[in-house]
């Protein structure tokens, strides 16, 4: 297994255990984080890990967060893809009534 394919698993494992778990893409805008554009559709569960993929293997960095509702934190219900290039601000803490219930981060570069 490569090292982008090993950073992906826990994502693409989440997507099959929870296969109604829904992405949202951050970008880093300067020293703040931007949603994506409110006209454009979450991402399907087994769509998360590819999105993430293609954007890695074009050199961007990522954190990706799992969250869960603080009521019911043993299943995620969306998991958030903060993308950036260069040096990116610290990501937001969950909002108020969320857990994160996994993540992690690559660093640029395949």
């Amino acid at each position: 297994m490569t090292p982008l394919e090993t950073f992906l698993a826990p994502l693409a494992r989440l997507a099959a255990k929870y296969p109604d778990v829904e992405g949202a893409v951050v970008w880093a805008e300067g020293d703040d984080w931007q949603a994506q554009d409110d006209t454009t559709e979450h991402l399907d569960a087994e769509e998360i890990a590819f999105y993430a993929e293609g954007l890695l293997v074009e050199g961007f960095s990522l954190i990706w967060q799992a969250f869960a509702a603080t009521e019911t934190p043993k299943e995620p219900e969306y998991v958030v893809l903060m993308f950036w290039q260069g040096t990116a601000p610290p990501p937001p803490g969950p909002p108020e009534g969320w857990v994160v219930m996994a993540q992690g981060t690559w660093q640029g570069g395949v």
